[in-house]
């Protein structure tokens, strides 16, 4: 048996062998990965140059405002007095098509939304009475008189109307980012609209009834999506009331996490064990809380609907009315406290190792306490890497020129002139009386035909893989940092007499100055596999409606393995990171280290590595579950002394949430450094027990505790080695 445990070590490497010179993270290294560091130069010198490009030929207000037919920006300019966008005929605007290529209706810019039902027969009939029109009712384009001077006849605003330079219809509409949709509640979908007053037939240019029902079809998804924007506006909104609160609860997160390792320091097993308690009590406290609103909507006249039957919505608070969101809610926070409940029970043991290593962790963030803060360098890094990027990313979808077409609007017209639709023209030059009075040179979208605008999705690929690959790259230097940190604490014989001045300023100093080249190269391969799983799911976006079901087989098969496989290369990166930071080798080396090092102590590693992780998730829900209850009572007016300070908002869990979120983000921030604390020691154990015996010549390095766990000690001079622990530990 020992043959075999012998040659299964000797499948990944030889164990670590003693070495008197070594004394922790080694000084005398030199640079690794030369080659990668200057490629990962010459990227970011392309990612700049694309950011410029961006800057240069990008204009963000094609975005943010909406477009006319004649390329003319609506509330911007000239036209700033003109915010809306008004669509003649939206019956032709029906499906997603339209959002995306453009509605093939002529549409002007209009100061305000009609308000009312209208029809141009109503005007044409008042001229036949010898009454004046109201021409403030008209909506036509630039360039057409229609006006009490224009000594225009019925005829010819008929054949406006033909032509569709005038609209033949207004309805009651309202303004939803910057376009005018009808918001038709009152009308059966089937029925003929009528002007109000004088009960006239509304017809289109090509004297179709208009109907309910049409229109609902014509403006569905142009609604859909501009209605999901007013949502985005008013959660901005709420946001921008609740600012400072906001940032309340996150300093309060901050506060409450730093407490809570504090404490850690003293007690590590007492607040494990609290911990654990505490997400008990908040999961019961989740069921109870769900089970009294259950109860409370048992009489409530509509709350036993389905939630499918009332389907999606963006009014959050229609699924708060439904018993169904509580039982669910319910069910789902039990099953998760039974997978608590198992697992405390069978891994009661292993937690009782991970306590010790929490404890050995706790000892070195509190003799190295910058470490805490340091996170804090990275994530202002990413926060500006993610703002650069959305800018660059947004500059490059408003790159373009406007690109005109042909248009005839006159769905009647058979002549020769209707076969030059769809070929590209200039308004300047385009003369429509040369053609027919109902073709149009009509603004279709922005782009153009050159090489940089040929490339654009291309550009968009490459903007998204650098940030990817530079995201990944900062938290490499982080990490690095980090385990060069508390390596030194580690290997340092008597601590704290023996850890070098400023370990964490050293680690950086090194991590930048030798090893840019392997943190590029680590950080790359993540990125390569992050890109995949990005085109998998554009793939599978552009596959949803396909019938091929081997196809969407193979391509969720792809998506879960590219998924897999991005959390392994995390994890083998991290601890190449670890080796990098002790010995300065290059990234395969340390790679190829740390992988048989862990191989050789497979269970031990899988162990301790998992029940860690779930005692430090346990932690950051404990923290984001405080802060998050506090939040909910606080928005929601239940806290009595603090109602007055709550501002008045239109979804008032739009604040909790964020609070929620921004909560667990910065206690994932701190507890972080205590996760490389653990990843790195535990490395550095395991390292120990292969490099040293407990010999007076090769005393262990570890605490008293952790040797305890495998029942080693330092040995005196002429003290026999006793038998320890058989290893399952």
């Amino acid at each position: 048996m020992g043959k075999d445990n012998e040659g299964e070590e000797k499948k990944y490497g030889d164990p670590a062998k003693f070495d008197p010179e070594f004394k922790g993270p080694i000084e005398n290294r030199s640079c690794t990965d030369i080659i990668c560091c200057l490629l990962f130069i010459i990227f970011i010198a392309g990612f700049l140059a694309v950011g410029i490009l961006a800057w240069v030929h990008g204009d963000p207000k094609l975005l943010l405002y909406p477009t006319d037919s004649q390329g003319n920006l609506c509330g911007n300019g000239n036209y700033a007095s003109k915010p809306n966008l008004h669509f003649f005929n939206l019956l032709d605007c029906a499906g997603f098509a339209s959002v995306l290529d453009g509605c093939p209706t002529p549409q002007v810019c209009v100061a305000t939304c009609p308000t009312e039902y209208w029809a141009y027969a109503i005007e044409t009939a008042k001229m036949g009475l010898g009454q004046e029109p109201d021409w403030s009712k008209f909506i036509c384009v630039e360039g057409v008189n229609v006006g009490s001077g224009a000594g225009l006849t019925a005829a010819q605003i008929e054949q406006y109307v033909k032509d569709q330079k005038c609209a033949a219809y207004t309805v009651p509409s309202k303004a939803y980012g910057g376009r005018c949709i009808p918001s038709l509640v009152e009308t059966i979908a089937t029925t003929v609209l009528t002007t109000s007053a004088d009960d006239i037939p509304l017809v289109d240019s090509a004297g179709n009834n208009v109907t309910n029902s049409k229109i609902s079809a014509g403006t569905a998804a142009l609604a859909l999506i501009l209605s999901a924007q007013e949502v985005v506006q008013e959660i901005f909104t709420d946001m921008v009331s609740s600012w400072y609160l906001i940032l309340g609860g996150l300093g309060a997160a901050m506060v409450v996490s730093f407490i809570y390792i504090v404490i850690m320091r003293w007690i590590a097993g007492v607040m494990v064990w609290f911990t654990i308690f505490a997400v008990i009590v908040l999961n019961i406290f989740g069921i109870y809380y769900c089970y009294t609103q259950y109860v409370a909507l048992e009489n409530v006249s509509g709350a036993d609907s389905s939630i499918y039957d009332v389907g999606f919505t963006t009014n959050l608070s229609t699924y708060t009315k439904l018993q169904d969101t509580w039982l669910g809610i319910g069910i789902a926070l039990s099953v998760i406290l039974l997978i608590i409940l198992l697992i405390l029970i069978f891994l009661r043991n292993r937690i009782r190792i991970a306590i010790a290593l929490i404890k050995e962790s706790s000892r070195a963030v509190s003799n190295i306490m910058s470490t805490l803060f340091f996170p804090l360098i990275p994530w202002i890094l990413q926060l500006i890497l993610f703002a650069y990027w959305g800018a660059v990313a947004l500059f490059l979808a408003s790159s373009g020129q406007a690109q005109y077409e042909v248009q005839d609007y006159n769905t009647t017209n058979t002549s020769t002139a209707s076969n030059m639709t769809g070929q590209s023209c200039t308004p300047t030059t385009f003369d429509t009386n040369a053609v027919s009075d109902s073709v149009q040179c009509a603004f279709v979208k922005y782009g153009a035909t050159s090489l940089y605008y040929q490339n654009l999705f291309y550009l968009q690929i490459f903007n998204l893989f650098g940030l990817f690959w530079v995201m990944n790259f900062i938290v490499a230097l982080g990490q690095c940092t980090l385990a060069g940190a508390f390596a030194s604490y580690y290997w340092a014989f008597t601590k704290p007499k023996d850890i070098p001045t400023f370990p964490l300023t050293a680690s950086f100093g090194r991590s930048l100055r030798y090893h840019l080249g392997s943190l590029a190269f680590g950080s790359f391969i993540i990125a390569v596999v992050q890109i995949i799983r990005v085109m998998l799911e554009y793939i599978d976006h552009k596959l949803k409606d396909s019938e091929n079901r081997a196809a969407k087989f193979l391509l969720k098969c792809l998506k879960c393995c590219f998924w897999c496989l991005e959390k392994l290369l995390k994890f083998l990166n991290k601890n190449a990171y670890i080796m990098i930071a002790i010995y300065g080798k290059n990234f395969c080396v340390s790679a190829k280290k740390a992988f048989f090092l862990i191989m050789r102590n497979i269970l031990r590693v899988a162990a301790v590595t998992s029940v860690t992780n779930f005692l430090f998730l346990l932690s950051k829900l404990v923290v984001t579950g405080a802060i998050g209850t506090l939040s909910f009572y606080f928005f929601t007016g239940k806290i009595v002394f603090a109602a007055e300070y709550v501002p008045n908002l239109k979804y008032y869990m739009v604040p909790i949430i964020v609070v929620v979120i921004g909560a667990y983000m910065v206690a994932a921030c701190f507890f972080s450094v205590y996760n490389m604390a653990v990843d790195t020691l535990f490395l550095c154990f395991l390292e120990d027990l292969e490099r040293n015996d407990g010999s007076p010549e090769k005393p262990y390095y570890m605490s008293k505790e952790l040797m305890s766990i495998l029942g080693k000690k330092n040995r005196k001079e002429g003290e026999k080695e006793k038998k320890g622990c058989c290893g399952c530990c």
